[in-house]
């Protein structure tokens, strides 16, 4: 048995993870407009940007694209949010699927917040994936304290957990 973690369970919790917010977000617009202090935001609107914005910025990086701007990353509403989230993920697909893409290749990086780094595309995936989880963990509780509770589970757990 591995104990690895397959990166595509990663990636099925994350996606489904931004599957539910969408929906959340549709059932609650108005939450969008919360005032929110997490990453220096001024609203929750504004950390979903932020969510999104990693998560194609660092896919255009692994894809050897140019990068967005965070000013191109729109956030006005629930399905231009997860529009992003979707066109980050279809740059990592055919990457995951490419036998020939070296993952433990070194990527330079500009971050906005610790200067220049260097790390491996491994690394950047899974920095991507698991840098969505933690603010979406975030949220949920922005959202309670709002009155905006989300309903459904959200731990990796449940993923492939059966129910008995």
């Amino acid at each position: 048995m591995s104990l690895a973690i397959p990166v595509d369970d990663l990636i099925r919790w994350n996606d489904l993870t931004a599957q539910q917010w969408h929906k959340h977000l549709h059932a609650h617009p108005a939450l969008l407009a919360v005032p929110c202090d997490v990453r220096n935001s001024s609203n929750i609107a504004q950390v979903f940007q932020h969510i999104v914005a990693v998560e194609l910025r660092y896919a255009q990086r692994l894809a050897a694209q140019p990068e967005s701007s965070y000013d191109e990353v729109p956030f006005g509403s629930p399905d231009e949010i997860f529009a992003t989230h979707q066109r980050a993920l279809d740059l990592i697909r055919p990457l995951l699927a490419d036998a020939t893409y070296n993952w433990d290749q070194p990527l330079d990086l500009q971050t906005m917040t610790a200067g220049k780094l260097r790390a491996t595309r491994r690394d950047v995936l899974l920095h991507l994936l698991l840098h969505s989880i933690r603010h979406y963990a975030q949220l949920a509780t922005q959202a309670r304290a709002a009155g905006f509770a989300p309903t459904w589970p959200m731990d990796f757990l449940m993923l492939n957990a059966e129910r008995i």
